[in-house]
């Protein structure tokens, strides 16, 4: 995925724009940019995060940023911020995205002969097309119904200008924006606990498809929004800090209330629940008060040196450090039968090496329980996980097992209640090698979040979505 974060001050944002920038660091591992202008000069400033903490890398630049409006990005993507100078004045912008249209989107941009110079993993840069689609526009307003109109997949983003910060919020919404509001302050963000510690209260949610410009004078709308929203049900889940609220809905709730209806419908004998830290501790709070056993931490995560920054790009490295930073606590596991709750199962290869870790460590029994369905279907909207392919799903694969090397009756695959769907999850229990294991129902999740059903994004478990681009060609047809 990747965060947002932008200021504007009547001072000097450089601190704040840093700090609220570093706190969504969760969020990506590739690059990180900061830009902010000042007497309408750019400053911009970019770094590679792959190797280092986000502060150990900007806190030498902060004499550079000046000004008293900025925008900053955890990119897991490209790298970003992207200065353009165009026919609606010199801008900045930052974006998360995931575009599948890319080919068709820059065959065009060149056949109105516009160009691109930034490169992005052997590409083009998706930050810069985002640019190029809004320079389409009349104005930034119809530059940004123009970006809603090309892109298939999903994109929010930020626009520093020398009059303020636009922020516009993807079209059905599955990444959010929020603002918070300090005096005469504001800061806009992807997630609200960036600017608590600053000083900042939310004052309002972006909605699905809307459009904002924010200034020192106040906020006036630019784009009204979509009719409709399919937010991302993995922002609670997994992607979400615990303290963050999306559409006002506290994602440490969620988890909480996932791991509760677990517990309380679930019939295995064990000693003590265990959180998978991070996202799984949540959930495994929930799931103690459910159950009515106690929670301990059967393992830890080493936290001083082996953040999430650090994750590297490749599968083999990936396993490794996943292993490194969980250690299992000996003394608690051993000869004691353990429930251990976790967001989610993608590959299953790093559960299958941290159930053995726990098994080594003395643990009689092993129960897994994730907080989701079976992901059955890779996201196409968020690079949800570093799977490339469906088939990198363990679900996935475990379907094609069973109906003999082919992908067929999915629909029953994704029934809980169905024949298939058990024998789906008991074949993926082998793979893990733990002694049990059970998923929450869509149903479940739907519940523990609290919106309806169809405001909620559910792809990766049922196939669900929307169209955008077709939603966006006709309820924004009157602007072309």
């Amino acid at each position: 995925m990747s965060g947002l974060f932008g200021i504007v001050s009547k001072n000097s944002c450089a601190t704040d724009l840093f700090y609220g920038t570093d706190y969504h660091s969760h969020l990506g591992t590739r690059r990180a940019g900061l830009s902010t202008i000042d007497n309408g000069v750019m400053h911009l400033n970019i770094h590679n995060i792959q190797n280092s903490y986000f502060r150990t890398k900007f806190s030498d630049d902060l004499h550079e940023m000046a000004g008293n409006m900025g925008i900053g990005v955890i990119s897991d993507t490209d790298p970003q911020p992207i200065v353009v100078n165009s026919h609606l004045g010199r801008f900045a912008v930052c974006t998360v995205s995931k575009i599948n249209n890319m080919a068709e989107l820059e065959e065009k941009c060149l056949s109105q002969r516009q160009q691109f110079t930034e490169l992005s993993m052997g590409g083009t840069n998706p930050t810069e097309l985002i640019a190029l689609l809004i320079t389409q526009g009349r104005d930034f307003a119809d530059g940004i119904r123009n970006v809603y109109r090309s892109i298939k997949g999903s994109v929010s983003f930020l626009v520093l200008t020398e009059h303020g910060i636009i922020a516009a919020r993807d079209f059905l919404g599955r990444t959010p924006l929020v603002i918070g509001r300090r005096g005469t302050d504001y800061a806009v963000a992807s997630e609200n606990h960036s600017y608590i510690n600053l000083g900042y209260q939310t004052i309002r949610y972006i909605s699905a498809g809307e459009a904002v410009m924010i200034t020192p004078n106040g906020i006036e709308q630019l784009v009204e929004p979509s009719n409709k929203m399919q937010i991302c049900s993995f922002l609670w889940i997994y992607y979400g800090y615990p303290v963050t609220q999306y559409e006002g809905i506290s994602a440490e709730e969620v988890r909480y209330k996932l791991g509760s209806a677990m517990g309380k419908h679930d019939d295995v004998d064990a000693d003590f629940v265990s959180g998978i830290p991070d996202s799984g501790v949540g959930m495994a709070l929930g799931y103690a008060i459910g159950k009515g056993i106690p929670y301990k931490r059967g393992i830890m995560k080493y936290t001083p040196t082996w953040s999430r920054s650090f994750m590297p790009v490749n599968q083999e490295s990936r396993s490794l450090v996943a292993k490194m930073k969980l250690i299992p606590c000996s003394s608690i596991l051993k000869g004691k039968e353990a429930v251990f709750c976790d967001d989610s199962i993608v590959r299953g290869t790093q559960l299958r090496d941290q159930v053995k870790m726990l098994y080594e460590a003395g643990a009689k029994k092993v129960h897994i329980r994730i907080s989701c369905p079976p992901l059955i279907h890779g996201c196409t909207y968020l690079n949800f996980s570093a799977s490339k392919t469906d088939m990198e799903l363990i679900a996935r694969r475990c379907i094609e097992e069973l109906e003999g090397g082919q992908i067929r009756n999915l629909e029953a695959y994704r029934d809980h209640t169905s024949k298939q769907y058990a024998t789906m999850v008991e074949k993926i229990r082998q793979h893990v090698g733990v002694d049990t294991l059970k998923f929450n129902s869509l149903e479940d999740v739907c519940d523990a979040i609290g919106l309806p059903k169809e405001q909620v994004c559910t792809h990766c478990f049922d196939g669900s979505s929307y169209d955008v681009g077709t939603l966006a060609e006709n309820q924004l047809k009157m602007d072309l």
